[in-house]
């Protein structure tokens, strides 16, 4: 970013009335958000943005662990069979308004019924809103599981269910499980404007969204009638800044008291530097390379695993990451519970990928490699790390074009089915249950959405869904297992890396805490005097 743009955003923060104090707290961010209605979105950047800071859940994680607790739901109680969960919701709990809505009522049932119907009931006036793709509740197969939602009264709604569901109140505490409300959808759709639910967004959180400017900044301030422990700043700032380098000299200058992603080679000076604080801690994460798998010669799993053989993945680990990372053979992280530790990686060794190639018939191969236009957790420079594979595959034999668009539309074009090459991502755990990435990234229902390989292999799906319905760890752990040896022997990705997740602050900020799911959550940061 040019002098001249760095001094205009600063001057955007002032005039907002943003100047870092001790009752502002200012957050560099990565990139912006695709709206605020986390529903409709899988990235990361969109959760920080709205989920977090704007709405509750019913059950909610523990900032720092996996632990799920009471949010609007004060309790719940599963049935003996698994079929039926039972949520006793919280009272007295106030929606925040705005200039188009004021509520008339608190939170309650009807609240918790739309906020799902709209996923995944077609007649829902809210079904096709904002282009409503629903990519976590139909990636996470919730239209076959939840059978009918019912209001027993305004504060107990029951979930019934087609089958036991192990992770479904962790399931009820991610991002697209955010609770809405009934009476402001129904405002915005009899005025003809249902989109402000996404662009001007009313939660119950412990922030309420005040102002957004594409590409610049996001303004909010505290909620002053949260049910919950009140936020300790008056007001919460999004600085959206891309540049990991400018993000930093923002903080060294006391425009951003917290910074996300920092530049692997950057972090040892940043640990060395009097007034920076450096937290750290191992990702549960993967990054990856999903080819599709529906397109030749890509629907060939032998022409995956010499593509696999080609990448240098250690060249990668110290160029892209600078040693805060690992090398990953399986889609799940080695800190979560059933990784197969028993799985062999596929070795790198281009003459033999050159070799099966050659046995498969495939000739002067062409491919597209999708690069990510933001840093993530999981890969914190997506054009470095094509144009690393650029070279691998090049010694094969294999021509690759790098691509890559604005990340919004990144993520919506690399859905399509007919997708033209291989993308670059990769997920952070949102509930810390194997589920949300076997099934989320690789089932047969995720085809389409968060499946970026489009691979619906029968066998691998059917331990996956069987896994579900045990209420045992062990089993559970025995059947994800074995799902791990199907995956690794199909290859529908290039599995990278996992790495280490750094956040760069200034000394004065207070009780930030590194969450193990990604988010951002500043409701318990405060800045000392």
């Amino acid at each position: 970013m040019s002098l001249k743009k760095l001094m205009a955003t600063s001057l955007l923060l002032s005039t907002l009335g943003v100047s870092a104090h001790a009752q502002s707290l200012v957050y560099c961010s990565e990139g912006s958000p695709e709206g605020f209605d986390p529903a409709l979105y899988t990235s990361g950047t969109t959760f920080d943005a709205s989920s977090h800071p704007i709405y509750n859940r019913l059950s909610e994680f523990k900032v720092g662990t996996t632990e799920t607790i009471p949010g609007l739901a004060e309790s719940w109680e599963v049935s003996e069979d698994g079929m039926t969960v039972t949520f006793k919701l919280r009272q007295s709990v106030k929606f925040h308004s705005n200039d188009q809505f004021t509520p008339t009522r608190d939170f309650n049932a009807d609240d918790v019924i739309f906020s799902f119907d709209r996923q995944g009931n077609e007649e829902n006036p809210y079904y096709t809103v904002s282009g409503g793709t629903w990519e976590y509740f139909n990636s996470m197969s919730m239209p076959d599981l939840v059978e009918s939602i019912e209001k027993v009264d305004d504060y107990t709604v029951v979930f019934n269910l087609t089958r036991p569901e192990a992770p479904f109140i962790a399931n009820m505490a991610m991002d697209f499980a955010s609770i809405q409300s009934k009476e402001y959808a129904d405002a915005m759709m009899e005025a003809g404007t249902p989109e402000m639910m996404n662009q001007a967004p009313i939660g119950t959180g412990p922030f309420t969204f005040q102002a957004y400017q594409k590409d610049a900044v996001i303004r909010y301030l505290r909620n002053d009638e949260y049910w919950g422990d009140p936020a300790k700043v008056e007001s919460l700032i999004f600085a959206i800044t891309p540049d990991a380098s400018v993000r930093y000299q923002k903080v060294q200058a006391g425009e951003c008291h917290v910074m996300a992603y920092p530049n692997p080679a950057d972090v040892q000076a940043m640990q060395d530097a009097e007034d920076i604080v450096v937290m750290q801690q191992e990702g549960l994460n993967v990054g990856y390379l999903a080819y599709n798998t529906q397109v030749a010669p890509f629907d060939n799993a032998n022409v995956r695993k010499a593509l696999n053989m080609a990448i240098d993945k250690q060249a990668i680990i110290d160029v892209v990451f600078q040693g805060s990372g690992e090398i990953a053979k399986n889609p799940l992280p080695p800190t979560m519970w059933s990784y197969n530790q028993d799985v062999t990686d596929d070795a790198y060794d281009p003459e033999a990928a050159m070799a099966m190639l050659e046995k498969e018939g495939v000739t002067d191969l062409s491919l597209k490699i999708w690069a990510m236009p933001v840093q993530r957790p999981y890969n914190p420079n997506a054009r470095r790390m094509a144009e690393l594979m650029q070279e691998d595959f090049s010694e094969i034999g294999v021509n690759v074009e790098i691509v890559s668009y604005e990340w919004g539309e990144y993520l919506e074009r690399s859905k399509a089915e007919d997708r033209d090459g291989a993308v670059l991502l990769g997920w952070t755990g949102d509930n810390g249950d194997p589920d949300n990435f076997l099934a989320v990234l690789l089932g047969c229902d995720a085809v389409g959405g968060s499946n970026r390989a489009q691979w619906c292999n029968e066998e691998f799906d059917a331990l996956i869904q069987e896994a579900k319905v045990k209420s045992s760890q062990d089993e559970r752990a025995d059947l994800y297992e074995q799902a791990q040896v199907i995956f690794k022997d199909q290859a529908p990705w290039a599995t990278i890396a996992h790495s280490v997740v750094f956040m760069t602050m200034r000394p004065e900020v207070e009780g930030y805490v590194v969450h193990p799911l990604g988010g951002h959550i500043f409701n318990q940061v405060g800045l000392s005097q």
